[in-house]
């Protein structure tokens, strides 16, 4: 049976746990619920309008002698600019994640390796941060490309000016609008 110990909460970005504090048996619940001035320092951070939303927790706990697992759940709402309008899309992201921090990391041997399939391996320092994993949890999460419903991008289009249509783009596009404005 797993012992568990009090919740660790943080309205921060950061929630620093020290390795050598932590019990050798149980597992650490956390929560993290970064609060109005953290969630907007992370919209800038991300470079996008607004983290409306944002709730990370879960749970710590030993895997073996030296290394820990961190099991979690990220909720949050986002909001972003259309690629093709600038409008503001609202999105919505629920995910579990996954970390196994290891003491000692898998060696190495060729001079070209792969990357390795598991990509929820991470080198054990001396902290752990919960904070730092849903902060690059959500960096991964984001859309790419977020669009507004019915917003339409056709090949070689980019948005016009406010209210305009669509300008198309060739490669000399930006040769000619010169040319007209010198004329």
């Amino acid at each position: 049976m797993t012992e568990a110990y009090p919740l660790r909460r943080s309205d921060t970005l950061s929630l620093p746990l020290r390795v050598a504090e932590l019990p050798g048996r149980g597992e650490v619940r956390f929560q993290l619920t970064p609060d109005t001035g953290a969630r907007a320092a992370l919209a800038k951070d991300l470079g996008i309008e607004r983290v409306r939303k944002l709730v990370f927790g879960g749970t710590l706990r030993p895997e073996g002698r030296h290394d820990w697992r961190l099991e979690g759940t990220l909720g949050a709402t986002v909001v972003q600019a259309c690629v093709v309008s600038g409008a503001p899309v609202t999105t919505r992201i629920d995910v579990p994640v996954s970390r196994l921090f290891l003491r000692r990391m898998p060696e190495v041997d060729a001079l070209e390796a792969e990357i390795p399939e598991d990509d929820s391996i991470e080198p054990l320092g001396s902290i752990l941060d919960p904070g730092a994993v849903m902060v690059e949890a959500l960096a991964l999460e984001l859309p790419d490309y977020p669009r507004a419903e019915g917003a339409t991008f056709e090949s070689g289009d980019v948005a016009g000016p406010e209210g305009g249509e669509p300008v198309r783009r060739t490669p000399f596009a930006a040769l000619e609008a010169l040319k007209r404005d010198l004329e």
